[in-house]
């Protein structure tokens, strides 16, 4: 991975996109493997993901252009001197990384010139709208922007929800209480987020640490071992950040018990809802925890609370003044 403003974005090369979907595709590399580790996105690009794949495109180019059964026969109704030179300028385009020839097609000229100058060529049986659909799907998602930060995330009541906080606050063992009651696992200690939209971030775990739970005191548990294959879920897209901070007499008397305060926290550029419980003894944070999910559940379907306490003590007041 590449490191740009704090934000990693992942390095695939061509031989990465080849081993991942020859079998989907139905892959043959037929020419230019020198090419194997050129990046489908450059390491300093200002927007990746942009004009990932499509077909053949002289004026806009993409990463990977597709030539399927109209674009051949684009190639076969020009001149020599024309069909050379549209496959030189195909060739040393710095933009397309790969070529993909779809519908069992092929283009010898193409294909020699291309082993002289090591651009990828790609062959695949399935027509052509096929191939661009799934990879636009799988470089959208592959090169998509991330970051790893330190917190635990569950799933709570069909929520993505981050638990962040100081180191030995609890939040782990927070998260074995919640298991307790039916959520679920998602990554403990390390998460990692994807923007797989302009405002959705998907959630997972590293590989290594799927399944595990750090407790102090009990070390790493197996969570699918012990609580079962539905104590544990591999992604799940971000809705809501729980900030653990310990109760002092100072913040205590900052609190406004009326109302929690609107907060967000930025990642990745998306902007979190995010809402601070406070750590003390004989508070049971499961059940705020809950809570504050049902409540932000409340607020997604257009219920404000305190509005409505608001409006009805008013009516009280209004009442006992007219009488």
């Amino acid at each position: 991975m590449t490191k740009q403003d704090n934000i990693l974005t992942p390095i695939v090369t061509t031989k990465d996109l080849f081993e991942s979907q020859k079998d989907r595709f139905k892959l043959e590399w037929l020419a230019g493997h020198a090419g194997g580790n050129a990046l489908l996105e450059p390491a300093t690009a200002k927007f990746p993901g942009l004009a990932l794949a499509g077909h053949l495109n002289f004026i806009h180019p993409n990463r990977v252009q597709v030539i399927g059964e109209n674009e051949i026969n684009y190639f076969k109704s020009l001149t020599d001197s024309d069909r050379k030179e549209a496959i030189s300028r195909l060739l040393t385009c710095e933009a397309t990384v790969i070529i993909i020839l779809t519908s069992g097609g092929r283009m010898d000229d193409l294909i020699e010139q291309a082993n002289i100058v090591g651009k990828p060529v790609f062959q695949s049986p399935l027509p052509s709208p096929v191939i661009i659909e799934h990879l636009q799907y799988y470089l959208t998602r592959a090169l998509a922007p991330r970051l790893t930060t330190h917190g635990v995330y569950l799933e709570v009541m069909g929520m993505g929800v981050m638990i962040t906080g100081e180191s030995g606050i609890g939040k782990s063992e927070l998260a074995l209480e919640l298991l307790s009651r039916n959520h679920r696992l998602i990554a403990d200690d390390a998460v990692e987020f994807i923007k797989v939209g302009p405002d959705v971030l998907v959630g997972q775990c590293p590989e290594a640490l799927t399944d595990y739970l750090e407790v102090r005191g009990l070390g790493i548990l197996d969570i699918r071992a012990m609580f079962g294959e539905t104590a544990v879920r591999h992604k799940k897209k971000l809705h809501f950040i729980v900030h653990l901070e310990r109760l002092t007499t100072e913040t205590n008397r900052k609190i406004d018990r009326l109302k929690a305060e609107q907060m967000t926290r930025s990642l990745l550029d998306v902007q979190v809802p995010e809402v601070i419980l406070y750590v003390a003894p004989g508070r049971n944070l499961a059940v705020l925890v809950e809570t504050a999910v049902r409540s932000h559940i409340l607020k997604m379907w257009g219920i404000d609370v305190l509005e409505q306490f608001t409006r009805r003590h008013q009516k009280l007041i209004n009442k006992g003044s007219s009488d």
